[in-house]
């Protein structure tokens, strides 16, 4: 059986169901039937497919028993399947190759720096580009080492790799001298100027960790001279949704859905579905949920180990987290985080539109926390949907154009070139722009209530109070937060809370982390100074002048005393 072969039988079980896969895993598989079926600029090329996975397989295990039995790698069907896709589709006219950037997401010990490894070697040795310059890149020394070592001592131990392609080995570089090649480590932190990098390959390892988009964005630029450069991005799921990962991730799942055109992009990613988060007994417990993230089970993955591990995550809630992000690869929030992010996206609709609540009771929330900062603006409409209140959230932020041009945080500029953010000349926000929102939004709706801080907002409070706004002072207590956050989570639960998809509100989400005190009472807070939760803030604000409205009417009185309402 080819390599091909090996990834259409993966490709059929996947569809088929007889292998577990997240709906992810089975788009990517779709898509590539559908360009096979495809009239366009790429056709598909069996013997260029075959190559890579054929030279891969002539390298040894460098690691474990297999290492000590000097055997060599065999590739899994998912394996061929992912290497094929890449490396088999070539432009008709200039048969350079059509993928240039690849995203890849899947759970620890998938043995990612062994294919990744060969891959190297291959780019280096077998890619037809004199001066190829490959990169293992990561942001520490020892992070961008991993794969590159890998690929050295793999080197070092297939003399034909020598005799035959000319690949040596140095204590810094792998080499080709007749073409001029290298493969080199790559690091944030070893400094220098990378301005000058000629990329032909970056192998981007654990692409979660990089804390900003600079290393990335460095070796993006640095493919432009290239004719058929390869960005490789391989990483597990983390925690920063505003940082340059999740950017890839959110743009591959667009592809992925058809949301975004890209010929040139290839994704895949191993997680678990949505659906599987509902049920947390389940999660914890359910060996083949946990192998739709792990492709690799029964091989390198021990499924004795993840029952282990599943184990502690159900007896210790602390190490839920852990067990979610590195082996069963979904996004969550910071350590102790207060929102299951999964749940918070399953309510977001973007087909809502404020221009539908025309007269509709709402309260607002406004945090102001700082002139230099993010300032929120939340209002929350209330509706009734089958005899139910359901909670209707829109959301306004501002940020100053300084702020949004210095600032460590790679989503600001583009959440404000879409909308998500807007900016106030200068360095201090207008606030002039806010009260006029207030003053608009008085106009169109019937606003019951607006929840301010008066530690930063009591000029613009009294200014409001002069147009007729009701205007109501919400300080920043555990005694007003500590029951809206509660109430705000049981609504996320029970699918009464929807909110627009606004990135820069559920980044704030995802932020938030918070502690019960002695008398279960929860506060937000937040892990990191740079981890900004003024929307949450703001909406909370608001929930506790509607928690106040209608604690008369028993409405939130009933919902919070109804034991299978709060059920997680």
């Amino acid at each position: 059986m080819s390599h091909v072969d090996q990834a259409n039988q993966y490709i059929d079980d996947v569809l088929n169901d007889r292998i577990p896969a997240c709906e992810y895993v089975k788009m990517s598989c779709r898509r590539q039937l559908n360009d096979l079926e495809r009239d366009f600029a790429y056709r598909f090329d069996d013997k260029a497919a075959n190559r890579v996975c054929q030279f891969i397989e002539m390298l040894p295990h460098i690691k474990g028993a297999l290492a000590r039995k000097k055997e060599k790698i065999r590739l899994e069907n998912w394996q061929c399947f992912v290497l094929t896709t890449v490396f088999g589709w070539l432009h008709k006219e200039t048969n350079l190759r059509r993928y240039k950037t690849i995203y890849e997401e899947l759970a620890r010990k998938n043995a990612k720096s062994t294919k990744l490894s060969g891959v190297g070697l291959y780019l280096l040795s077998l890619d037809n580009e004199e001066g190829a310059e490959v990169y293992s890149a990561a942001t520490t020394r020892d992070q961008a080492r991993i794969v590159w070592q890998d690929s050295k001592r793999m080197a070092e131990k297939t003399p034909n790799l020598k005799s035959q392609l000319g690949v040596d080995t140095s204590a810094h570089t792998i080499f080709v001298q007749e073409t001029s090649s290298v493969f080199r480590p790559l690091s944030r932190d070893q400094g220098g100027n990378h301005d000058g990098l000629n990329v032909h390959a970056g192998l981007i390892d654990e692409l979660h960790a990089h804390k900003t988009r600079e290393l990335f964005d460095v070796i993006e630029t640095a493919t432009g001279a290239r004719d058929q450069p390869l960005i490789w991005a391989i990483t597990t799921a983390g925690f920063n949704r505003a940082g340059i990962c999740y950017e890839q991730r959110d743009y591959a799942i667009k592809i992925l859905k058809g949301v975004q055109e890209d010929d040139e992009y290839f994704s895949i990613i191993y997680t678990v579905d949505d659906k599987d988060l509902d049920n947390m007994d389940a999660l914890l417990s359910d060996e083949r949920i946990w192998m739709k993230a792990n492709p690799n089970w029964g091989v390198s993955v021990n499924p004795d180990d993840i029952a282990r591990k599943a184990r502690k995550a159900r007896e210790v809630v602390s190490a839920q987290n852990n067990f979610l992000t590195k082996h069963l690869c979904v996004w969550t929030n910071a350590d102790s985080a207060w929102m299951n992010m999964a749940l918070w996206d399953r309510c977001a609709d973007q087909t809502l539109d404020i221009d539908d609540f025309h007269g509709v009771d709402c309260y607002k929330g406004t945090d102001l926390a700082s002139k230099i900062d993010i300032a929120s603006d939340v209002t929350v409409f209330v509706k009734k949907v089958d005899g139910e209140d359901h909670y209707y959230v829109f959301d306004r932020h501002f940020l100053p154009e300084d702020q949004i041009e210095n600032s460590v945080n790679a989503q600001y500029d583009g959440w404000e070139r879409s909308g998500y953010i807007t900016s106030t000349p200068g360095n201090v926000i207008d606030f002039d722009l806010i009260e006029d929102g207030y003053i608009e939004d008085a106009k169109r709706f019937n606003i019951v209530e607006c929840a301010f801080d008066p530690f930063q907002a009591t000029q613009f409070s009294t200014r409001m109070i002069r147009e007729g706004l009701p205007m109501i002072e919400v300080g920043a207590t555990v005694r007003n937060f500590s029951e809206p956050m509660k109430q705000l989570e049981a609504l996320v639960i029970s699918g009464r809370l929807h909110h627009n998809g606004n990135p820069v509100l559920s980044w704030m989400i995802s932020n938030v982390v918070c502690h019960l005190d002695k008398k279960d009472n929860i506060y937000p807070n937040k892990e990191f100074p740079q981890n900004k939760i003024d929307g949450v803030v703001a909406m909370l604000m608001a929930f506790n002048r509607i928690m106040a409205a209608d604690e008369n009417a028993g409405s939130f009185a009933d919902f919070l005393n109804d034991p299978i309402a709060l059920e997680i």
